[in-house]
């Protein structure tokens, strides 16, 4: 189906800080592409290149074909964007965000009509329509605020963070609504810092302080980008649990996981041999055993080992 972005070697600085850094990946045309990372990695202003609001500093970038260095008014023409503010007028009804965002789109009144049915549907606000948007729910305006998002059935959809704020009821309404979308031809691009929404992204690309870690599936990150077994510890203290792991050979990482510890640890160490250490140490053990990497324990180690590349 081919590329619907491809970016090469992008560089944003702001000054002499960069926020992006040598950037290089493809979107294909109708997935779902997860940009994940921390709260100021350079997940916007990656997008912000895209949508031709900034320009990179250095490289280049193609959106839909479109050069997004130069032709930043076609692409605006084909693309959706959706923040976690939501972009929604409170002081509006959502027939009027609606009718407001049909018209910035050039929607003809007989297309206009077709969409707000559509949409009304989609975001299950039919009856709802003179209802004043700051008494929405907050469900309710993420996915009126998607639904202005997709009024001009762009080819693209950029979502900044839109879950953040509604229960996870809504967010999980919100990405069935995605995926319809996927189906139907749109390509998505969302950035977020929850793990198990990158879960449901065909790729992912893990982003950290401007740097590219890494660029695949989330079955294949799984299965490959850690070098070490995930131990899974469940224990009556994991703070002191954390310590005592640090002081042992062959452990590697080790971090609070739900209401346990994970470590990462080189695959010649026996699991008797660290089940008996941390009982050496009067750790309480409920349980301890070799499990498959999450994602969350895939970042926590691309991170790690970043940082120790960048240490002085």
């Amino acid at each position: 189906m081919g590329n619907a972005i491809e970016i090469k070697h992008l560089t944003r600085k702001f000054g002499k800080f960069t926020a992006v850094n040598d950037v290089s990946f493809n979107v294909k045309k109708g997935e779902v592409f997860g940009f994940l990372g921390p709260n100021g990695s350079g997940k916007t202003t990656v997008i912000r290149m895209l949508m031709g609001l900034i320009s990179p500093t250095s490289g280049k970038g193609k959106v839909l074909g479109y050069d997004i260095a130069k032709d930043n008014d076609k692409i605006k023409e084909e693309i959706g964007y959706m923040s976690q503010k939501f972009s929604l007028y409170e002081d509006l009804t959502v027939e009027e965000n609606l009718d407001f965002y049909g018209g910035i789109y050039g929607l003809s009144k007989d297309k206009l009509a077709i969409k707000k049915k559509e949409i009304l549907k989609m975001a299950d606000l039919k009856g709802r329509e003179k209802m004043i948007t700051s008494n929405l729910s907050g469900g309710w305006k993420q996915r009126l605020a998607l639904g202005c998002a997709i009024i001009h059935e762009p080819k693209i959809l950029f979502l900044d963070e839109p879950t953040g704020g509604v229960d996870p009821i809504a967010r999980r309404n919100f990405w069935d609504l995605i995926y319809k979308l996927s189906e139907e031809g749109v390509t998505i691009l969302v950035t977020t810092h929850y793990m198990d929404e990158a879960e449901h992204c065909n790729t992912i690309g893990f982003i950290y302080y401007g740097n590219l870690l890494t660029l695949d599936t989330p079955n294949n990150m799984r299965e490959k980008a850690i070098d070490g077994d995930i131990i899974e510890i469940k224990v009556n203290d994991t703070l002191k649990t954390i310590e005592i792991l640090k002081t042992k050979d062959k452990v590697r990482e080790a971090s609070v996981y739900g209401a346990g510890v994970h470590a990462l640890v080189e695959t010649d160490l026996p699991l008797t041999e660290l089940e008996h250490y941390l009982i050496k140490h009067e750790i309480g053990l409920s349980s301890i055993k070799k499990v498959k990497p999450s994602l969350e324990d895939v970042f926590i180690f691309l991170v790690n080992e970043e940082n120790k590349n960048v240490a002085p």
